[in-house]
């Protein structure tokens, strides 16, 4: 058989494939429960069998938003801004009540002594730790 011997119906339809129809009940249904705030339509297809892009095309022949979801979707913002608690550095007691520490060290080595007092901060805890090692 040639394919001059088709038929056009038999050219244009692929053998034994049929188009499946929806009720308009059922794409009614499908179509609120996409307009839902927070559901994909993906999702919403998948659920029921249909093609996500179909019922993207329903959604936008039955009017492309409700009014309450358009509504909604203005309010939510892009961006939220969350209140952050601002850190306090810890605070220090005025320098005139505090009484300067001091830290009295003697280092033998050999024969030799040496004895120092060192104000007692983070410099001279660095240099004991270093010497000390």
């Amino acid at each position: 058989m040639g394919t001059s011997d088709l038929s056009a119906e038999e050219l244009t339809t692929p053998a034994g494939r049929s188009w499946r129809r929806h009720s308009e009940e059922f794409k009614t249904r499908v179509i609120e429960l996409a307009r839902q705030p927070g559901v994909s339509a993906a999702a919403v297809a998948m659920a029921n069998g249909i093609n996500a892009n179909m019922l993207r095309r329903w959604v936008k022949e039955a009017g492309e938003l409700s009014s309450e979801h358009k509504a909604t979707a203005a309010v939510v913002p892009a961006f939220v801004q969350l209140p952050m608690p601002q850190e306090t550095p810890p605070t220090l007691p005025p320098a005139s009540t505090q009484v300067p520490s001091t830290v009295a060290v003697a280092i033998r080595r050999g024969g030799t002594t040496v004895r120092a007092e060192l104000l007692l901060d983070s410099r001279s805890a660095a240099w004991l730790r270093e010497v000390l090692g």
